[in-house]
């Protein structure tokens, strides 16, 4: 790499590149009782290790008050009951009392300062679960169907998943000696200084990078969103292979149209034996041509949509040595969760259960923290946590079912009728006041204004109607806006971008339809949509659907990256 092409790296490259351990002082400052926070190189470092360093945003009219959000890194989101049981005692000790359920199976913690830091990371690990490579630019968290087996195939796509994330793994010293070991690492070894991840190199990944399953005809994974996606096939009754996707994506940067979600094509077939070398090829594709000179424009997707889907494959091919097959025909009809109990293969139950945004913890009568940890202590099940923010105790015998009801019923946790058809649809990122991207409320406003669309529905003559809506702070999109047949993007306190159009198979971006909504006015807009959606759709023509048909050719937007 020549000189100036070093200047025209963004600081994040160059800092990788001068400490590609990812170590930082990250040791030292942790070591240090009268540092409050790091620097602000190592609050970047911090994020390979899952970490990011935050402030209060209620609080900061009298000073900021650091604090931490630490992501595990649970492939497929399946725990152990003794490993939950760890996660609600760090929340307890050391965090704000809740544990926040992402949108990537995985859990956060929240409000943690600088000294419990160490302690509920070193907690983390000594439950053999991580945090390594939850954030940064890295391949983070991967996804899989949530659902437990009711067929030995989705067994074998959890342990395909967990090969993958195991398979991408980044290989610094650096995580193991700062929360394992509690030392800084020498920066100034020769060996540090000239330390190259064997898969990623000195500078990783322009960007992050994110990877998931899904198992037709359920799209609960949104796999499409994903820079890497496997599409299973099923046939004789056994997975004979996936349909590898690439180029999914959906943050963007509001006024900039340089920047925009997009779905993932199609690239090609491969066998569940080859997964891993597709994996890889597909990870360094993005390594060597994603953007290292603007990190708004460093995402895959962007290489997909300006080089082509016949010269990613191209390229791909020629990384691992093989060719992928044709496609295989699928079709995905519905995304979601499966809420109440259900039966598994062996004979074992799960019930599935609602959480409202995402967010265990107790309040008022409603009591999920507590139910949980009595249910884990007493009938150990396995924890799986959906890509919808939602909780499934599963491999439960059958003696167990009523004793887990009775507890949850004593807690304020029904099991039937568990909430209304569009809470369970839901879905919000945590925003304020804790994410610093933030540009307006998410979490603490969306249960709110669904109560208020839901007497809305009721008054338009369609109570109880299945409407996706997601809300987020920001235009990231952590929560998934621009899938949803409603989609509130933040964009300035008090207001929101308002998408509509996404489809109940997740297979389709939704569209701009108002920008800068005041909250005051989204119930009026949302009425004059919803009342003429009574009158003008099709049968059981979804909101979704209507939409993409009649709203969008009233006022047609520019044309969908897809």
């Amino acid at each position: 790499m020549t000189a100036a092409s070093e200047s025209k790296l963004t600081h994040n490259e160059q800092i990788k590149l001068a400490i590609p351990t990812l170590a930082g002082t990250i040791g030292a400052t942790l070591a240090d009782p009268a540092a409050d926070r790091f620097c602000e190189d190592d609050t970047q470092f911090l994020k390979f290790h899952g970490i990011y360093q935050q402030d209060d945003r209620d609080k900061r009219k009298v000073g900021k008050h650091y604090m931490f959000m630490i992501r595990g890194r649970i492939p497929g989101g399946v725990l152990s009951s003794r490993q939950y049981l760890v996660f609600d005692d760090l929340a307890t000790r050391y965090g704000n009392q809740t544990l926040r359920i992402t949108s990537r199976q995985s859990f956060q913690f929240h409000g943690v300062v600088k000294q419990g830091l160490g302690k509920l990371m070193k907690g983390i690990n000594e439950a053999l679960i991580d945090t390594l490579a939850a954030c940064g630019d890295v391949n983070r968290n991967v996804m899989a169907p949530p659902t437990p087996p009711v067929d030995a195939l989705r067994s074998q796509m959890l342990e395909d998943a967990r090969r993958v994330s195991g398979a991408l793994l980044p290989k610094t010293k650096a995580y193991h000696a700062i929360w394992v070991e509690g030392v800084q690492l020498n920066l100034e070894d020769p060996e540090n200084k000239e330390f190259a991840d064997p898969l990623y190199g000195k500078q990783y990944l322009p960007r992050k990078f994110k990877a998931a399953f899904a198992f037709p005809p359920l799209n609960d994974t949104d796999v499409l969103t994903n820079c890497l996606g496997f599409i299973a096939i099923e046939e004789g009754g056994r997975i004979v292979g996936y349909n590898l996707t690439a180029g999914g994506g959906l943050g963007m940067s509001h006024g900039n149209e340089e920047t925009y979600p997009r779905v993932a094509d199609v690239i090609g077939f491969v066998t569940p034996d080859r997964i891993v070398e597709a994996a890889r090829g597909v990870l360094t594709v993005h390594r060597d041509f994603g953007d290292r000179t603007n990190r708004k424009h460093a995402r895959l997707k962007y290489v997909l949509e300006e080089k082509g889907v016949a010269w990613f494959r191209e390229e791909l091919e020629r990384r691992i040595g093989f060719r992928l097959g044709d496609p295989r025909p699928y079709r995905f009809e519905r995304q979601g969760d499966v809420f109440g109990w259900h039966q598994q293969h062996d004979g074992n139950w799960f019930l599935g259960l609602y959480v409202e945004t995402g967010r265990v913890k107790d309040e008022g009568t409603r009591r999920l923290k507590s139910a949980l940890k009595l249910i884990a202590e007493r009938h150990a099940p396995e924890i799986r946590l959906t890509p919808s923010q939602n909780i499934i105790l599963a491999n439960l015998a059958p003696g167990d079912r009523a004793a887990v009801t009775q507890i949850l019923a004593d807690h304020g946790i029904p099991v039937e009728n568990q909430a209304t058809a569009i809470r369970r649809a839901s879905m919000a990122c945590p925003a304020l006041p804790t994410c610093g991207l933030a540009l307006s409320e998410s979490e603490r406003y969306l249960p709110d204004l669904l109560g208020r669309i839901e007497g809305l529905l009721a008054e338009v003559g369609l109570a109880d109607n299945d409407v996706i809506i997601r809300m987020t702070g920001c235009p990231n999109g952590c929560a998934r806006p621009y899938m949803a047949e409603i989609g509130f993007v933040g964009k300035a306190p008090g207001k929101y971008n308002l998408y509509l159009g996404g489809n109940q198979s997740s297979t389709r971006l939704n569209r701009l339809h108002k920008e800068s909504l005041k909250e005051a006015e989204i119930l009026s807009e949302l009425r004059a949509l919803l009342t003429r959606y009574t009158r003008e759709r099709a049968g059981a023509e979804r909101f979704g659907d209507w939409c993409a048909r009649i709203v969008w050719q009233e006022a047609p937007a520019a044309p969908v990256k897809a």
